[in-house]
């Protein structure tokens, strides 16, 4: 056999052992290695007598023929140590020299109980994974030296590998085989057929992972029917230990590190629902907050930080009465009371302080018990009721307008015949009379009466399409035309300030729409310009595309409008030119773009004019119906 063959035997042998020269090692084995916890080549050069405390004062010294004995320390841990000479320089005849035999093995009356105190002590403090692996490894190294192992961790659900660690070569594909004995299985109170479900083997004998060893010993880490994984621990031919004297102590390293990967499990689960539930609450789309028996605010969530403007970090621990007025402290005290004596309160309104505001907001309460069953607190989860409030306000007017439009449609009806024949006949009469030479102010008198039919007509007309929209037939049409169009039907009111017109038109594709109720759109808004600017003022008509819409640009260089009367600008019935017009103008044009698709907007400021923008499709997708 040459050198390099007897060297690698040497190397991989199951029993520790060292090649000495003096009594210093030039050459130490990996199983010596593991079993004094060390790197094999970092022990090269070191003196026996330092590795192997001495006994009585004297080094343990190996003899051929000769096995010696003793109890020491190996590794922090109290060991027996039984040293004794190999080969001789004489009878190797070889490189190797002296070969001492050193098989440190756990004094079991104080050692075992030690290595798992420790094991437990290690796995309480893991924080991962990793570190419980780790701190089983150590303990297999102690308590089985010479053995070759592999600690695996499994998901309990799905019997995934999560977590490896060997010691020791494994034979290829063992990695992700997971098998167990039968008698394996009924000893830590397993389901047979969940584990075979999940891809378990079921075996009669304990096949080895490792290769060069013979035999092996597989054990569950259970607890409470739930496989955490399983230690594997196996010998090579020759070396110390077998699978039935190492079963009880091997069982009881599998028991600790089953409990300590159950107990890490868990903690990483309440950790994960604590952050959950506490992320769940910081972007709820509620209220939700917390007091506590002393009325310390301990949850104040970020739906509360953007109604009130309180940060969470400076409401957290303050007095929940310092963010309710104070008038309304003692109905929150009558219902805190409540909750810390068990009961619920549903639908309690009170008022929030907001940012220089009132918000009033509606909660519903509940206790918040602890471990003892105790009531630890209040919770309270509710909405903002201003909204809720001012969508009612709104609900309600537009209900009211509905029963308007429907009274001063039936009028309107019954009031048409008659205008009708008012403003025909008295315009005759005022031709008929004016050619005749009556008295010119009776002349006048008849124009005052037309005029006041007409101004009833328009009115009624205004009335009949805000409350009964017009129905008429959809066409294509060239805004182009219908802005030209608009801007000769506005010329009076334009005439009338001395206002100049100006227009900027280009080539857009056509919109689908009813062109008539186009043209009263645009008529209205360059009137309201005209109205709107000085003596003198210029207006603004400009055209364009924008993508697959068309915008209209209605500008003036009038006076603007604050911001309070531009936010009621839409506003039905509302007006600034009391005894001139009801305040229709806006929401008819408004309703009139919304059953085109489009959408109108207004921008002003005092000082600085006004500009109405006018966005429809092209081709019409939401024409008129």
């Amino acid at each position: 056999m040459d050198d390099a063959v007897l060297r690698e035997v040497f190397r991989t042998a199951a029993v520790p052992a060292v090649v000495l020269e003096d009594g210093v090692v030039k050459l130490a084995n990996e199983a010596f290695a593991r079993a004094l916890g060390q790197d094999a080549d970092a022990l090269r050069g070191a003196a026996l007598g330092a590795l192997l405390p001495p006994v009585d004062g004297e080094v343990p010294t190996p003899l051929p023929g000769t096995i010696r004995s003793y109890r020491t320390s190996v590794a922090g841990v109290p060991a027996r140590v039984d040293v004794s000479a190999a080969l001789t320089p004489a009878q190797s005849g070889a490189v190797l020299g002296s070969a001492a035999l050193a098989l440190a093995l756990p004094d079991e009356d104080t050692a075992v109980p030690r290595v798992l105190l420790a094991l437990s002590r290690e796995l309480a403090e893991a924080r991962s994974e990793d570190q419980i692996t780790a701190a089983v490894a150590r303990a297999l190294e102690l308590l089985f030296p010479a053995r070759s192992f592999c600690v695996r961790l499994v998901d309990p659900r799905t019997f995934a590998l999560t977590t490896l660690y060997a010691r020791g070569r494994l034979r290829p594909l063992a990695r992700g085989r997971l098998a167990l004995k039968a008698i394996a299985v009924e000893r830590t109170g397993l389901s047979r057929a969940a584990l075979e479900q999940g891809g378990v083997q079921i075996v009669e004998r304990d096949v080895p992972l490792f290769a060069g060893c013979d035999e092996a010993s597989a054990v569950p880490l259970a607890v409470a029917g739930q496989l955490f994984g399983i230690v594997n621990l196996e010998y090579a031919r020759g070396g110390p230990g077998d699978p039935l004297s190492d079963a009880s102590l091997l069982y009881q390293v599998a028991n600790h590190a089953a409990l300590g990967v159950r107990n890490l499990r868990s903690v990483e689960e309440l950790t994960y629902l604590k952050t959950y539930l506490e992320d769940l609450i910081e972007h709820a789309n509620a209220l939700i907050f917390v007091a506590s028996r002393a009325r310390e605010v301990i949850v104040w969530n970020a739906a509360l930080v953007r109604l009130t403007g309180v940060a969470r970090e400076e409401a957290l621990g303050g007095d929940l009465l310092a963010r309710i007025p104070p008038e309304e402290h003692a109905a929150v005290e009558a219902v805190l009371a409540r909750g810390l004596s068990g009961e619920s309160v549903d639908g309690f309104e009170t008022r929030l302080l907001a940012a220089g505001r009132e918000a009033r907001i509606a909660v519903n309460t509940a206790p918040i018990f602890g471990a003892a069953g105790d009531v630890e607190g209040v919770i309270a989860i509710g909405h903002d009721l201003t909204r809720v409030r001012s969508l009612e306000a709104a609900a309600e007017h537009a209900e009211r307008l509905a029963g308007i439009g429907r009274l001063v449609a039936g009028v309107v009806h019954e009031l048409n015949n008659p205008l009708t024949a008012v403003n025909m006949y008295s315009d005759v009469l005022v031709e008929k009379l004016q050619n005749a030479g009556h008295d010119p102010a009776d002349v006048e008198k008849l124009r005052a009466i037309r005029e006041g039919g007409q101004r009833i007509q328009r009115l009624a007309r205004d009335l009949v399409a805000y409350a009964k929209p017009s129905g008429a037939r959809a066409e294509l049409v060239d805004l182009a035309s219908v802005l030209d169009e608009a801007a000769r039907l506005a010329k009076p009111a334009l005439k009338e300030m001395s206002a100049v017109l100006e227009q900027r038109l280009v080539p857009v594709p056509p919109v689908e729409g009813n062109r008539p109720s186009l043209v009263h759109v645009f008529v209205n808004l360059v009137r309201n310009a005209a109205q709107a600017v000085g003596e003198g003022g210029r207006v603004s008509l400009a055209l364009e595309q924008d993508g697959e819409t068309v915008k209209v640009a209605v500008q003036d260089d009038g006076a603007g409008m604050p911001p309070e009367i531009a936010a009621r600008a839409f506003e039905p019935f509302f007006t600034t030119r009391p005894g001139v017009g009801i305040g229709l103008g806006l929401p008819i044009v408004q309703g009139i773009l919304e059953r085109h698709g489009g959408r109108i907007a207004l921008d002003t400021a005092e000082g600085r004019g006004t500009t109405v923008t006018v966005t429809l499709p092209v081709r019409g997708a939401g024409a008129e119906r």
